[in-house]
């Protein structure tokens, strides 16, 4: 665990020197989490994220395990009655991923947007991703809230040349990326902020979801 620990805190770090690179943005683009799950993940449910778990069965392989292009599903809650629906970008460890989903955070005010590469940490008893805590831009770190989820869905053959259609839309700039992968060690930098700056921001930020981590393997339950 203290090994998988230290790769993530190197991946973190890094990732906050690419806070100088530009994020490319469409400002009157909005986007739903519905319809950019299944654009980028290829996955062919309809309807409101609530309803995608259900429909999955006997569609889709189902689980309790993160995979790279499979769809996290939330529960609807009394705040999110509709559900949320996440594409897995990338593994970090058993229990952190990163994610790319769209209309979670509002990035400069405005709702909508799409968030990538950002941190999903496990912290549920039982390891098993029923509970998870979220990337939350405005605050610059995960959100104070945990959000109870149904699994992943994971995409079939078909699924993935649709995925990769998808993606390379977004890598042509017909879908707006509003956050870099740095965001999310709260390395929203400010005006005249230089390397040394961004990086004592990283650590901070590393050393609260490193806690996060610990507390979870220990079998803890974060407060809300």
């Amino acid at each position: 665990m203290r090994k998988r620990m230290r790769t993530l805190a190197g991946s973190l770090a890094a990732a906050a020197v690419m806070a100088f690179a530009p994020a490319g943005a469409i400002a009157d683009t909005y986007w739903q989490c519905v319809p950019f799950a299944r654009l980028i993940s290829g996955i062919q449910i309809f309807g409101d994220a609530r309803t995608w778990w259900q429909q999955a069965a006997g569609k889709y392989e189902t689980g309790f395990q993160p995979r790279a292009g499979a769809v996290l599903c939330f529960k609807p809650t009394s705040r999110m009655r509709l559900g949320h629906v996440a594409v897995v970008s990338q593994v970090l460890t058993d229990r952190v991923v990163q994610i790319t989903h769209a209309n979670w955070s509002p990035i400069e005010g405005s709702r909508g947007k799409v968030e990538k590469d950002v941190t999903v940490i496990d912290v549920s008893p039982d390891g098993d991703w029923s509970q998870v805590k979220v990337w939350y831009d405005p605050s610059g770190d995960l959100g104070g809230s945990t959000y109870p989820t149904h699994g992943f869905i994971y995409p079939d053959a078909t699924a993935r040349v649709l995925a990769a259609s998808g993606l390379s839309k977004v890598q042509n700039g017909m879908i707006a990326v509003a956050q870099s992968a740095a965001s999310q060690m709260g390395a929203a930098v400010r005006p005249g902020a230089g390397p040394i700056g961004v990086l004592t921001q990283a650590a901070d930020s590393t050393d609260r979801i490193a806690a996060l981590i610990a507390a979870a393997a220990r079998g803890e339950t974060p407060g809300n």
